[in-house]
């Protein structure tokens, strides 16, 4: 397992990092449920193998992953890895909360500190919320009394929103971002991560495979990827794209059985930052374009369509329906509009008004895209 040092913070850390989003699961009680013992197993296997850094956090796998996370270090196993967990700015409501919370997560981990803790899952908002609570102070705190040693955050927003809560401080010791080949030009975007490189931020990526969608491609992308003259599986394309860039340190991947893990170890042990040649970027670009020309509705997401005078969330659907066109998944759709029609917000509700078509700028037939999204849900 190829190492490489987590910026000028003093330590080296695995190319490949042990996500504990998607460990394996069992039903118990009528519940889902951790396959403790499988996913136990799994951790340190990997952690033999050489991987040393572990993600974990609060709500995962809701609420188990910490503890199990922590069960798989026992035995001399946490002296080997780089532990991260992450504050749930969601649940702090007073600026107590976060010592409230940081110390439940480490009894429920079992150990005396943290790596990495990091405010998770920021968006312009939440960050807002972080500074009124002076989340300086408390990461100041925690870290002159040796609950943590270092401090981070995860992020889900836009480039600007990146960029602001870089440059809030001078203390952050890595930022963790969605990013592949797919999706390098949306939340913090590829000049975001090369900001943070030469910030002195190290890159932790999450959803390399886009949750698991790129290494399953749809058939015409995977038709290009067997045609090309060089041979690599999808999922080997979706980590070299991005193990290329010297600013990322570490890369994440849930994986949820042993042998999601074998291969990705066998994966990492080959690429390198700089590793692509000229031709391989070209051909990862003709890749995205592929994707990209499968989304069959050219919405912008604008939001001039809304708000829609039945309350439709017209670029919702939208976004739900190209999503699953693009990546030949249909569960996805089902997932994500599904929750639209729960909250009675979905496309059967167009009343056929005509107020969406008038402002968008696109020239949309929005009415009979939507009928038609409708009638293909209601089929499936």
């Amino acid at each position: 397992m190829q190492k490489v040092p987590f910026g000028k913070l003093g330590f080296d850390v695995s190319r490949l990092g042990m996500g504990c989003m998607r460990l394996p699961t069992m039903q118990q009680d009528g519940k889902t449920v951790i396959d403790r013992e499988a996913a136990i197993s799994m951790i340190r296997r990997g952690i033999d193998k050489g991987i040393n850094y572990v993600d974990t956090a609060y709500g995962y796998h809701n609420g188990e992953s910490e503890i199990v996370a922590g069960l798989a270090l026992k035995d001399g196993y946490r002296e080997k890895v780089t532990l991260t967990s992450k504050l749930p700015v969601w649940l702090v409501n007073e600026e107590k909360d976060m010592n409230r919370l940081l110390d439940e997560q480490l009894k429920k981990l079992d150990v005396p500190y943290l790596d990495f803790y990091i405010l998770h899952a920021l968006n312009k908002g939440s960050f807002e919320k972080m500074q009124a609570f002076n989340y300086k102070k408390f990461f100041k705190e925690a870290l002159s009394d040796g609950r943590i040693r270092h401090t981070g955050f995860s992020f889900h927003d836009g480039a600007e929103a990146f960029l602001n809560i870089l440059g809030d401080w001078d203390q952050w010791g890595m930022a963790q971002i969605q990013f592949n080949y797919l999706d390098d030009d949306k939340q913090a975007t590829e000049a975001g991560l090369i900001a943070a490189g030469k910030a002195g931020v190290p890159i932790v990526i999450m959803e390399p495979l886009r949750g698991g969608a790129l290494a399953n491609p749809p058939a015409d992308v995977k038709a290009l990827m067997d045609g090309h003259d060089v041979k690599k599986s999808a999922v080997e394309w979706a980590f070299s794209y991005i193990a290329d860039y010297a600013e990322v340190a570490t890369i994440l991947s849930g994986m949820s059985n042993q042998q999601q893990l074998d291969d990705n170890i066998a994966v990492f042990e080959n690429l390198t930052v700089g590793g692509l040649t000229e031709k391989d970027k070209a051909f990862i670009k003709e890749l995205k374009k592929a994707y990209l020309a499968r989304i069959p509705v050219g919405c912008t997401g604008c939001r001039y369509c809304v708000p829609c005078p039945n309350d439709v969330r017209i670029p919702d659907i939208f976004h739900a329906y190209n999503e699953n066109t693009m990546l030949g998944q249909e569960w996805k759709y089902s997932w994500n509009y599904g929750n639209i029609v729960k909250e009675g917000h979905d496309a059967s509700k167009c009343i056929g008004c005509g107020a969406c078509e008038g402002a968008c700028p696109q020239s949309l037939p929005i009415i009979d895209l939507l009928s038609r999204i409708d009638t293909e849900y209601k089929n499936k």
